[in-house]
């Protein structure tokens, strides 16, 4: 934990120090640390949130952790579970919560998930695939898979074979985009109609034409390779077809992933598991925060002061979440202009 806290630790210093202001950066490590503590109920709730709805997102990350036994990095993960309904004008606001975990084993993210029933739009990873077995004990999940990340692998093959082939898939893959682009932020009933009318010939002519070529060449081939990705699942890159709930790709969550990201080249690594858990929850709010339009600066200070100051306390705790926070205070400022 210590190499997380002390890059924040560090970055904050220089931006007091740049205002005349000089702290001890122990003493600013120890704070953000206290924030996270006060955060983490709040933090719950939003995972709470997200795992309610019908569709979720789920992706994974690398995040090394300190291994001091062994003078070295463990490589950890940071797992994301996102919603964004604006697509298809659902009712939930948009979210995204990060979860620290020692791996990216399928107990782990069978035990995540463990409550989930519904829709969820991941990639290929095989550890995902197992929550929509049959023997399954909770209740069921869908998954739906991820159209960029089966365009990507013809991207590459045409990248460095200039494949006829793979020019001709990322073709059509273009127009299933241009229509998506086309009915963003219609309500799911339209986006389901023209999906059926104007997609779905799309891929039923698609499948055939890919059984076709890979007939016709080697298995040890790139293109076989994208080729297999496609078929192998192709239910799952169709299911969007059938509910406009659904989205074409993951990009929602993989976007999710790239403040991470930033994080992680500033920081290197986490110092703990402690570390780690409080880099989730704080990634966690400010990126929330910022997929609802609002300053996350703003937005922490005012809840740390509410629930230091025991003016929000637990059984209330949904009030700041995010969205409801932002309706708040919209309606305050409101009142007090009128």
């Amino acid at each position: 934990m210590r190499h997380f806290w002390g890059v924040l630790s560090r970055q904050r210093h220089q931006m007091l120090a740049g205002q005349g202001v000089r702290l001890d950066r122990a003493t600013l490590g120890y704070w953000v640390r206290r924030a996270a503590w006060w955060l983490r109920p709040l933090y719950e709730k939003l995972l709470r949130h997200i795992r309610s709805r019908p569709v979720v997102f789920c992706d994974e990350t690398p995040l090394p952790r300190l291994d001091p036994g062994r003078g070295r990095t463990k490589t950890c993960q940071l797992w994301s579970q996102a919603v964004d309904e604006r697509p298809w004008q659902g009712p939930s606001a948009p979210a995204v919560a990060y979860v620290y975990a020692e791996g990216r084993q399928t107990a782990e993210v069978q035990r995540q998930l463990s409550g989930f029933s519904g829709i969820l739009q991941v990639d290929g990873y095989q550890a995902y695939k197992s929550l929509a077995k049959p023997s399954r004990s909770a209740e069921p999940i869908q998954l739906a898979f991820c159209m960029a990340h089966a365009r990507r692998k013809f991207v590459d093959v045409y990248a460095t074979t200039k494949s006829a082939v793979a020019q001709e898939v990322i073709s059509r893959i273009a127009a299933l985009y241009a229509l998506e682009a086309r009915i963003n932020g219609q309500p799911a009933p339209v986006r389901h109609a023209v999906r059926q009318a104007e997609a779905r010939p799309i891929l039923e002519a698609l499948r055939p034409y890919l059984l076709g070529v890979r007939a016709q060449i080697s298995t040890q081939a790139g293109l076989a390779g994208a080729i297999g990705y496609m078929l192998n699942h192709w239910d799952g890159l169709c299911a969007y077809l059938e509910d406009g709930r659904i989205a074409i790709d993951s990009n929602v969550v993989e976007r999710s992933m790239r403040p991470i990201g930033v994080g992680r080249r500033n920081s290197l690594f986490a110092g703990s598991a402690a570390g780690g858990e409080y880099w989730a929850i704080l990634s966690s709010l400010i990126n929330s925060a910022k997929l609802n339009g609002i300053d996350p600066q703003t937005y922490i200070a005012d809840v740390l002061e509410r629930l230091v100051s025991g003016e929000i306390t637990i059984n209330r705790i949904e009030e700041l979440l995010p969205w409801a926070w932002k309706a708040t205070r919209e309606a305050n400022l409101l009142e007090r202009a009128a």
